[in-house]
Order: structure tokens, then sequence, then C-alpha cells
């Protein structure tokens, strides 16, 4: 089957629906083609926490109804040092929110908008390939339901991963990739429980990092800090929560426990890709940026991404580039950004792991202890927080 189209996306996670949601309000044809089935996207639990300026994306382009409807709006966070804990008010310090909301409902609120709309969306399409972005006839081949596929666009738009096929097509002696490792690693646990705290604890201890989010009224979601070698298998239930109880405790609050649904081990990593553009190619989302998840960034910067691309397409596509050309400086401007912040985050509220000189260990969790001291005794510390957290102006 033939296909002639403006745009081609590859990879229908949150970034690529969204992309073809902000095409089609501005009258830009497109096909997305994703190779995983639609249960296994449906599947992936990622990020929960919406900054401010990606619900006002979603707002934009009527997107947002059952997120105001099901969504938890926080107007602040708890930050917890050896069990002192201390309100960040977002409302009064930087008068914006943000809303637990999961990205897989995000995600099914796109799909089943794609599907209202009838959009050209093929899940689970194998031999997926793009080629000829470096000229002036880009393609996209796939195979889908025993069908050859072949699309001819205007463009090729990599929101398939840091794995994805779209990122290699970017010559490496053009590509430069800047990567930080991390010596921790999240355990992250879904439980039936309601959530015992009204917003998010992070927590520093002796022990490592705690946190306590939620993904309903009636479903919490909670992290430790563990080794990046550790094994899920040894941590029993019970050694999880006791754990959670350590680390999250405090004078007069209770930690409620139940049974947990899902457990697993996440690394944490950076990266960011030297360009998110190549001839034809551009890249948004994991393809060209990853940050660790202490400061709830992956999903936003994604949505930022493709707010700023679909913008500049549809200007394309009307036969004005300049938003196009300077795409790809304007992401990665705003991305650096939010890598200092989520490297901020990350480093501050984590004990020292293991790759640290033993005899620095003491000297590095003090000084973090003391870092948050002064991020929760500083009014102006606390705006600076506030206003990355909840998420940074979108061009």
């Amino acid at each position: 089957m033939q296909h002639r189209v403006p745009v081609a996306i590859v990879g229908a996670g949150p970034a690529g629906l969204l992309l073809g949601h902000i095409l089609r309000a501005h009258g830009v044809d497109f096909v997305l083609v994703e190779h995983r089935s639609r249960d296994h996207v449906l599947s992936r639990i990622r990020a929960g926490v919406l900054e401010q300026a990606s619900v006002d994306v979603l707002d934009r382009y009527g997107l947002a109804e059952r997120l105001h409807t099901d969504g938890l709006v926080h107007g602040g966070i708890h930050l917890q040092v050896e069990g002192r804990r201390t309100h960040i008010d977002f409302e009064d310090l930087v008068g914006r929110t943000v809303t637990v909301y999961g990205q897989q409902r995000v995600v099914e609120d796109l799909m089943a908008r794609h599907d209202e709309l009838g959009s050209a969306v093929f899940y689970g399409a194998s031999d997926v390939t793009p080629s000829g972005v470096d000229g002036d006839a880009p393609r996209l081949e796939f195979r889908h339901d025993g069908e050859d596929h072949v699309v001819q666009a205007d463009f090729v738009i990599g929101t398939d991963g840091y794995h994805g096929v779209c990122r290699g097509l970017i010559p490496t002696e053009i590509l430069d990739v800047a990567e930080r490792s991390y010596d921790a690693a999240w355990l992250g646990i879904l439980a039936d429980v309601a959530p015992s705290t009204d917003e998010l604890i992070y927590a520093l201890h002796p022990d490592g990092f705690g946190m306590h989010s939620m993904r309903s009224p009636t479903v919490s979601r909670l992290y430790l800090q563990v080794d990046p070698t550790d094994d899920i298998a040894n941590w029993s239930d019970e050694r999880i929560w006791a754990a959670l109880q350590e680390r999250l405790g405090t004078a007069g609050w209770t930690l409620t426990e139940g049974p947990i649904t899902e457990k697993s081990i996440t690394p944490m990593r950076s990266s960011v890709a030297s360009t998110l553009a190549y001839g034809r190619l551009f890249l948004a989302g994991d393809a060209g940026h990853i940050v660790p998840p202490t400061g709830a960034k992956g999903l936003n910067a994604a949505i930022a991404d493709v707010a700023m691309l679909g913008e500049a397409l549809a200007a394309a596509n009307g036969g004005s580039d300049g938003l196009l050309a300077s795409y790809s400086r304007r992401a990665l401007e705003r991305q650096w950004k939010i890598q200092y912040f989520s490297q901020w985050m990350t480093d501050m509220l984590h004990t020292p792991g293991a790759e640290t000189p033993e005899g620095e260990r003491p000297f590095r969790y003090r000084s973090r202890v003391g870092q948050l001291a002064y991020v929760t005794g500083s009014r102006h510390a606390q705006q600076t927080l506030a206003e990355q957290y909840t998420g940074l102006a979108i061009e």
C-alpha cells in the first residue's frame, strides 16, 4: 500500500501520539507507525506527574477532559531529610501546580481520540525502515497485517525512544551523545492501598532515598534507592515495606501498607543527543534525551518537544520553515536546563553509592543533608525548585 503524507511518525508512545494530534489540529496529515503492539504500549508503566506546562499543552489541543476529571492536582511537594519533613508550596511560591496522572492514562486518552478520528496509526508493525532523510524524498517502509506499506513524506519524525531506528540514521560523525550513569537505581512498586500522603514525599535517609507518590486515590506508587546491580528477587514484599517505613518515617505520620501488585528495579542515567535534526529527520522525547526520574521530567520533556515540533511542522507545511530550522537548538536549550534540574534533584536526594570511595561517603552524605537544609530554609531556593518542577516555559 502506498501513502503520501507530509509527516511520517515512528513511535506511538505519548510523544508520537500527541504529535499526531497537534498536526491534525493544524490540518497536517500524517502516518504513525509503532512496532510494538497496542497492548504493549498501554502496559508500560512510566511517569505520573504532569507539569503545569504539560497540562496547558493538552488543554490547548482539547485532550485533557479526563485528566481534569480524574487527575490529582497538587500544589506542592514534601522534602524530608532524616525524618524532618518540609512542605514546598508551589502555589504560594510561583502560582502554579502539577497534576498526578499516570503516563498510561495519557496514552489511553490519546489513543482513544485517534480512534475516534480514524487516524492512520499502525501498531505491531514489522520491518520499520525509514530512509532518504538526507535528501528531498524521505520514505518509511513497514509491514502490517501481512501487507507492505510505503510512506512518501516530506519529514520523518523519530519518537521511537533511545533504542529506536530513527536515531541511528544520523551519521556518527555528526551525532555526539553526552551521557552520565548514576550509582543508584530505583526499586519501584505499585500497591493497592490509598496514599498515606496528600502530596509527593521525597526523602533523604542514611539508608538511601525514599519516595511516596500515587496513581489514584486508591493506588500508591513508592520508590526506594537500591544499588544498580541489585536483583528484585532479593526484595520480598516484607523487606520493601520495612525499608519504606524506615526511610519515610516521621513523628506523627503513618505509612499504610497494602498488597504490592508490581515491583521492578530501574537504573538511572542521563543522555542528550547533540542534535535533534538531520536533513528531513527530527527527533523528540527519549529518542533525543533521557533524564533520571527524580525530577519527573521525562514525559514532560517529550510533551514540550512535540509542542514545539508540531507548531514548526505546521508552519513548514504552510511554507515557512524558520521554526523548523531552529527546533533542535530551541529544544536542546530547554533540555539542558531540565538536565540540570534532574541531576540536581538526583544528587541532592540520594546517598553516595558503592562507587564513592569509603572515606568520602560521610562528607558527601552530610553535604546533601546541608543542601536540603538550605533549600527547605530559603524561600528563594524553594522558588527556584518550584519554578522548575512545575515546568519551564515552552516556546
